[in-house]
């Protein structure tokens, strides 16, 4: 059985028993510790029972629903970014690693 989900405007293909990293945007809270231990998402696309047979959403399926353990808090790889200006002795480089939250998928109801 799987699905695929809409999570903050990506789409993912998902199945129990994956483990993958999502987005955790700046509105989210990112620096605090208080995510919860569940997560459930609500916008799935479609859901598939493994057999052949599919359930297609317009644009969701109705009733269906992912549920997720939270694992932990991680930082992406570090994304360098450099900023020169020829002849005039101006250089800038820094740095960025994006946080993402490892879950693991837990069931799928459709």
């Amino acid at each position: 059985m799987y699905a695929v989900i809409e999570d903050r405007g990506t789409q993912i293909k998902v199945s129990e028993g994956d483990v993958l990293d999502i987005d955790v945007m700046a509105g989210d809270d990112a620096k605090d510790d208080k995510q919860p231990a569940k997560l459930t998402f609500d916008k799935v696309l479609l859901v598939s029972d493994g057999s052949g047979k599919a359930t297609v959403g317009t644009p969701y399926v109705k009733g269906a629903s992912v549920t997720a353990d939270v694992l932990d808090r991680i930082l992406g790889d570090k994304t360098i970014a450099v900023m020169y200006k020829r002849r005039k002795g101006q250089k800038k480089k820094s740095g960025h690693r994006q946080p993402y939250l490892r879950v693991k998928i837990t069931g799928i109801k459709g």
